[in-house]
């Protein structure tokens, strides 16, 4: 049996991205923007729906962007769901402003809505009324966002949604990322469509999404000389890479339907083990199954646990990781206030993402499911 490495997530590059690429360098649009940025941003609009985007050089910019958008200022606080991976808390820190993290519910592993409205309640009682909410959709699972939204109109609060793993998953028959005023994807090398590295912003309204393409441009006045106004980042996709992004959107119905393919295929073999859990798709969520991921529970599963297969896999050449580490729990963090139930601690000690490349070949399945099998079997 080949042992060659079996990675978590890598790239899956569609087969078009080339031809997209060579326009810009036949063209010599290679420095930023470009045909590819502007086209790539109307790929976006038409797949989720959303009205506007801004394509960026990463998620985590479009984070810092739309926080820039919001006001965020020093000692501001933003409530932050815990589990996640950093890159939705640092651009807070970036504002100077202090992280509010909130802990998960059960169904989704996602923000819960009952600690958020407790949160908001206690951080406006002490005169310091939140200035936005952060939501993710962790591992393409889509949030309670129905609940989490009645919360931010009920105390004006903003929500941006934090797509970055979720292209491709739905919430009541919309595209996750449309319910907050704005919504963050990302195109890091990992996620169900890359771009090497790459971003984007997405709203409705109109006003966010061009100060954002302002700001990411150093924030250049509009006079033939080079005035500035305000303080402004370089956070703009490149044409060349945005090439990528076309190509990339070109799979992405492929991307979605093998990554679910995946899922399902883990589901019919592990289920029958009564230690071993999924994450299951929520009323009115259809999630793009960016990474399945398991709960394992010792008791049940004759003492085998989550690092008994995380180091099982690494034996025989198979990346797999533990699910996030809560914010909470980080030690940069260590200080920030919190609103825990003892959720996302329990599934990060108990759970593992498994290999969920949109390139998993029938092979590939065979030799991970026989290190599972003779892990479980033990």
């Amino acid at each position: 049996m080949s042992n060659t490495r079996i990675w978590l997530s890598p790239p899956d590059m569609g087969g078009s991205e080339l031809s997209f690429i060579k326009d810009a360098f036949d063209s010599n649009w290679i420095a930023p923007l470009g045909p590819n940025v502007d086209g790539f941003e109307e790929d976006l609009v038409r797949y989720t729906g959303s009205k506007y985007a801004a394509a960026l050089i990463t998620g985590t910019a479009a984070i810092h962007l739309a926080l820039i958008m919001l006001g965020v200022k020093q000692d501001d606080e933003v409530i932050c769901q815990s589990f996640t991976f950093a890159a939705t808390a640092n651009p807070i820190v970036y504002q100077n402003a202090i992280p509010v993290f909130i802990d998960s519910e059960r169904e989704s592993w996602n923000m819960d809505p009952e600690l958020l409205e407790a949160a908001v309640k206690e951080r406006t009682g002490r005169g310091k009324k939140p200035k936005a909410i952060i939501l993710v959709h962790l591992y393409g699972m889509p949030a309670k966002t129905d609940e989490i939204k009645l919360i931010s109109e009920k105390y004006e609060i903003p929500l941006i949604e934090d797509a970055a793993e979720a292209l491709g998953s739905r919430y009541n028959d919309r595209h996750v990322g449309n319910d907050g005023v704005m919504g963050i994807l990302s195109f890091n090398g990992n996620k169900i469509i890359t771009t090497s590295g790459g971003g984007a912003l997405i709203s409705n309204n109109e006003d966010f999404v061009t100060k954002a393409r302002f700001l990411a441009t150093q924030a250049r006045d509009n006079e033939p000389h080079y005035e500035h106004s305000h303080i402004g980042y370089n956070y703009r996709m490149s044409n060349i890479i945005a090439g990528v992004g076309r190509g990339q959107m070109m799979a992405i119905a492929k991307m979605v339907e093998k990554r679910r393919r995946n899922y399902n295929t883990y589901y019919a073999a592990l289920s029958k083990y009564e230690g071993i859990k999924f994450v299951e798709e929520h009323a009115g969520s259809i999630s793009n199954r960016w990474l399945t991921t398991i709960l394992i529970d010792s008791n049940k599963q004759m003492g085998v646990t989550r690092e008994d297969i995380r180091l099982a896999f690494e034996e025989a050449n198979i990346e797999s990781r533990p699910l996030w580490k809560p914010m909470h729990l980080q030690p940069v963090f260590k200080d920030a206030p919190c609103y825990v139930n003892g959720t996302s601690e329990s599934l990060f000690n108990t759970g593992l993402c498994l290999p969920s490349g949109s390139g998993l070949t029938d092979k590939d399945f065979e030799r991970i499911l026989t290190v599972l099998g003779k892990t479980l079997n033990k």
